[in-house]
């Protein structure tokens, strides 16, 4: 098999991050990836900065081994083609406002009628029903709403959003586990399904514990900054060469190791620090002895004390650090791409690991339209 999705056809209406990103998972693994885009300019991000040969990074970062094709959504002809193509695809992706595919007749009952064997994957906001179902949204809003964002940053500090669309890619991942899913069952039964992913649902499940804490015992959860909300020793320490580390040895088997490794015994016996419930009691205290410690140290060294002893740590890396990490290049997860007009260029690779049936790159992200005419001839679409 040249990929475990090998056969699977997929429409990929999307936009933006999750549903392209779902699709490009679903691509990457072997599934034959159509991407419908707008008549003329394509999807809008295509025009987002920075850019590369006049190519957006944005837009390639979430598009690779996608063939594209062009369609009006207006227009009634392109519409019944669009219909023609559901009828032959295992898999359509939208991210439209609740309500704009019905508007196409190409709401969930009209295309089960069409193609009983159809997995819909709508990815939105609020989900399709609800009071804010028409509510527009993106990540930070989700963020913002879930709580995410009340509790990121540090103690005295604002709310912060993260420094990626983590919910975006959250909903694009729930979407495709949602559509995996989907397809075993529909392997049993003949028959597709509706899978739905939402930004404000796939951001409270990344809560933690944050939600039987306040429903339960009342106690609201706060924003720790870089510290560990379960045990200490476990923070970001600036080292003496102005870099910083993460060290995480707050358990009660990785304490005694740091201490090994500082050379501080002391510690063990100190009963604000024999327990890993005492020393999240005296966080402060712990933190602030470690942090004089790694303060009087290279961060080179520092990860070299702790991967001796085994207490997980590693140097906050900077950009040009991560895509020249040499584990990254062995494992394949940065990788050039050739592309006809941006070039050569670097991304992350496939993530997921295959041992028998292995994802692969097998073309850059497309131009607009390029692939009409051969998805039409090779979809059989007159």
């Amino acid at each position: 098999m040249a990929g475990a999705l090998e056969g699977i056809k997929v429409l990929d209406l999307s936009r933006f991050i999750a549903g392209p990103f779902c699709a490009m998972q679903l691509a990457d693994l072997g599934a034959d990836v159509v991407k419908v885009e707008r008549k003329g300019s394509g999807e809008e991000t295509r025009q987002n900065l920075p850019q590369l040969n006049g190519e957006s990074l944005y837009f390639i970062t979430f598009n690779r081994n996608k063939r594209s094709m062009t369609l009006d959504f207006r227009d009634p002809e392109d519409q019944e083609t669009l219909r023609k193509l559901i009828a032959k695809a295992d898999v359509l992706i939208e991210n439209f406002r609740p309500g704009t595919m019905e508007k196409m007749g190409c709401g969930w009952d009209a295309l089960r009628e069409l193609n009983p064997r159809l997995v819909m994957v709508r990815i939105s906001g609020f989900g399709q029903t609800g009071p804010l179902a028409q509510r527009p949204c993106f990540d930070a809003i989700a963020q913002a709403m879930s709580g995410l964002m009340s509790i990121t940053g540090q103690p005295d500090g604002p709310p912060t959003v993260a420094g990626t669309f983590m919910v975006d890619y959250a909903s694009g991942l729930y979407a495709t586990i949602g559509t995996l899913a989907a397809l075993n069952v529909r392997s049993q039964t003949g028959r597709g399904q509706l899978v739905e992913s939402t930004l404000i649902e796939s951001a409270i499940s990344m809560l933690i514990s944050a939600i039987p804490a306040q429903a339960q015992l009342g106690q609201p959860m706060t924003r720790a900054g870089n510290t560990d909300r379960y045990t200490a020793p476990v923070n970001s320490y600036p080292s003496a060469d102005g870099a910083y580390v993460y060290l995480a040895a707050g358990t009660d088997g990785l304490f005694p190791r740091l201490v090994e490794a500082m050379d501080q015994s002391s510690l063990l016996t100190d009963e604000r620090f024999s327990t890993q419930h005492a020393r999240l009691r005296n966080a402060d205290a712990i933190n602030a002895i470690v942090a004089a410690w790694v303060g009087r140290h290279t961060a080179h060294d520092v990860v070299a004390a702790m991967d001796r002893v085994g207490v997980p740590c590693a140097k906050v890396a900077t950009l040009d650090e991560v895509v020249s990490n040499p584990q990254l290049i062995a494992r394949k997860q940065i990788v050039d791409i050739e592309h006809p007009v941006a070039g050569r260029y670097s991304t992350h690779g496939v993530t997921v690991s295959l041992s028998e049936t292995p994802g692969e790159i097998r073309r850059p992200p497309p131009r607009v339209g390029e692939h009409t005419d051969e998805v039409l001839r090779g979809w059989g679409i007159e």
